[in-house]
């Protein structure tokens, strides 16, 4: 029997050791859909519910593996599906791949039955690279260079393979003109700076004696060394969001995330110091940095192209985080006055007491923040995190204390919802042995979330460690979109958009045979982590909380304070418990500093 293109294609992704290929069937891939039988599932055809969980499980995979993610999806519809996850990998830097079909080259230019111009629809999130086959000897190069440029640029690229094409018998390239040969395996490098460069850095550094670092992911593998210029320099270290998992939160000079969903510590870091050292983050807010003059500033990235964004950076370090950190800091003076790393650690000390107060608060029925904190002592040594966006990413953001051999993530640039339930799976198919968490909100969990727990069904006892714990958010509220509207626009709920259905969440898992809890009251809450952590498959829980515990922003003022509990008392005041306890006095309870007015 001959070797067709699809049969190919499957052999290169083996010899290129992908294990896993997240998909939905179609009609403009059945070439490929039947080669997959020939070759007896390997790599291994991953079943989603839609192709934009597909691509999100690809993206999680990418992200708590280390490795490039594949997806693939057939033409038309499901090559459209796919986009909003590539997306999420194209703003949050993750290598992935998508294998998407196309219609029968005769077909092409036709208005023939799911024609999407696929090279143009692509072109803008798969810009990196993006080409369609169109004859067998063109396909090694495509599929190589479409897996090695997603590793090297750390995107999103796509191979079209129209369905014709997927069933030509397969020829390699020859030694012939305009013939392109191809191999595999991706080399192994390393970016350093220059000399000059460093000292030129070491120079801006040591001149500052309250100095701020700022991690992303990109300094995830530099951890030991992030800690050592921190004791140099005698400085505090905020996290982007999706540095979270980069250093460890209990260590008392770590103030917390930044910006929006950031925590007060950060916030004074940045506005306070007088210096900067940006490592590995691309964070897009400029105004939770320094004010412009204020401080002197350095950016280390291992990208050229994303250097010298958000800040007016003095030196840019283009380089390994470890690496570069480890060339730096023998040139880095030792910080001997003490003052301003004690000052950050007792701002630290502040808002952890802080946290805590708020997790206690009283609500109708259960306190948001409360369901989180509670987790912290409780999280496995080697757990796996997927939150999603909205109010359920602030608690992750805030409460939740990574240790070292803890790995977290979310959509952090696209902020899109619904990756929190698939991210959680491409986690499982990464690292079958290790429990993973998703905290989602009930808005994401509709959407998105409970539709892939038929997934987690379908795959859940082929993983070493079933426990994969889908924890609901369930405020029956678009919670981080009302309190935006009440923050910024002062205007109450507009339930029309805002109010969702209550869903009972833990009685559609256990109708999959999974585990599911709904937890009403507060009391159960330590209990209910405790017994999913426990539990011998994957379980649902169902935290039915207050949509009046607010997500406030570390630089909120009083005034805007003030103008959400106004907002709220409009609102829908039956079911806004916080309000009817004295909603303005607990928020100004929880702000350390009030520095609207200049009081401490």
């Amino acid at each position: 029997m001959s070797t067709k293109v699809s049969d190919h294609l499957l052999q290169r992704l083996r010899e290129w050791d992908v294990e896993y290929v997240f998909a939905y069937p179609g009609d403009g891939i059945n070439g490929l859909l039947a080669a997959w039988g020939r070759a007896g599932d390997k790599p291994r055809f991953v079943q989603s519910r839609h192709e934009e969980m597909s691509a999100f499980e690809a993206v999680g995979y990418a992200k708590f593996s280390g490795r490039v993610g594949v997806c693939a999806a057939t033409s038309g519809p499901g090559a459209i599906h796919l986009l909003n996850g590539l997306y999420d990998a194209k703003l949050d830097h993750v290598p992935v791949v998508a294998i998407v079909g196309q219609t029968n080259r005769s077909a092409m230019g036709g208005s023939y039955q799911q024609e999407v111009d696929l090279l143009s629809l692509y072109k803008d999130v798969a810009s990196d690279f993006c080409e369609m086959v169109t004859v067998p000897e063109q396909l090694p190069n495509v599929l190589d260079r479409a897996l090695r440029t997603a590793m090297a640029r750390r995107a999103p690229t796509a191979v079209i393979i129209p369905a014709d094409v997927q069933e030509l018998d397969y020829s390699p390239p020859g030694h012939a003109f305009k013939m392109v040969p191809s191999s595999l395996g991706m080399p192994h490098y390393t970016t350093v700076p220059d000399d000059d460069d460093l000292r030129r850095a070491a120079d801006v550094l040591n001149s500052g004696g309250k100095t701020a670092i700022l991690i992303g992911q990109g300094a995830r593998g530099a951890r030991a060394e992030v800690r050592q210029v921190a004791d140099r320099l005698g400085a505090g270290i905020a996290k982007a969001l999706l540095g979270k998992d980069a250093l460890d939160d209990d260590l008392p000079y770590v103030t917390g995330s930044i910006g929006l969903l950031g925590t007060r510590p950060s916030y004074e870091l940045m506005r306070e110091c007088d210096t900067l050292l940006v490592i590995g983050s691309s964070f897009p807010y400029t105004q939770f940095l320094p004010e412009f003059g204020k401080a002197r500033a350095v950016q280390v990235d291992i990208d050229p192209h994303m250097v010298g964004l958000r800040y007016p950076f003095e030196v840019n370090l283009v380089g390994d985080a470890a690496r570069t950190l480890r060339r730096l800091l023998p040139l880095l003076d030792q910080m001997e006055d003490p003052s301003w790393r004690t000052k950050i650690e007792n701002n630290v000390k502040d808002w952890w007491e802080v946290m805590q107060r708020r997790a206690a608060v009283d609500a109708d029925p259960i306190n948001p923040e409360y369901v989180t904190h509670a987790l912290n002592g409780l999280l496995p040594d080697n757990v796996i995190l997927s939150a999603d966006s909205g109010s359920a990413a602030n608690w992750y953001a805030r409460h939740l204390k990574l240790r070292e051999g803890m790995r977290g993530s979310l959509s952090g640039t696209l902020a899109t919802m619904g990756p929190g339930v698939p991210y959680a799976i491409g986690a499982k198919f990464a690292h079958g042995d290790r429990p993973a968490i998703a905290l989602v909100g009930d808005g994401a969990m509709q959407m998105n979330g409970m539709a892939e727990l038929i997934t987690i069904a379908k795959y859940w006892q082929e993983w070493e460690d079933p426990r994969l714990i889908v924890a609901v958010l369930n405020n029956r509220d678009l919670n981080q979109v009302t309190w935006e509207m009440r923050a910024m626009e002062g205007a109450p709920q507009f339930l029309p958009s805002q109010s969702l259905p209550d869903v009972r969440y833990a009685d559609f898992a256990r109708s999959l045979g999974l585990d599911g809890l709904r937890i009403e009251e507060s009391d159960g809450v330590a209990g209910a982590w405790e017994a999913a952590l426990a539990a011998d498959r994957p379980c649902v829980l169902d935290f039915v909380t207050d949509p009046a515990v607010p997500p406030i922003p570390p630089h909120a003022t009083l005034g805007q304070i003030e103008a959400a509990a106004s907002a709220v008392l409009k609102g829908d005041s039956d079911r806004l418990a916080m309000v009817r306890q004295g909603f303005k006095a607990k928020v100004q309870e929880f702000l350390p500093h009030r520095h609207e007015t200049g009081r401490r």
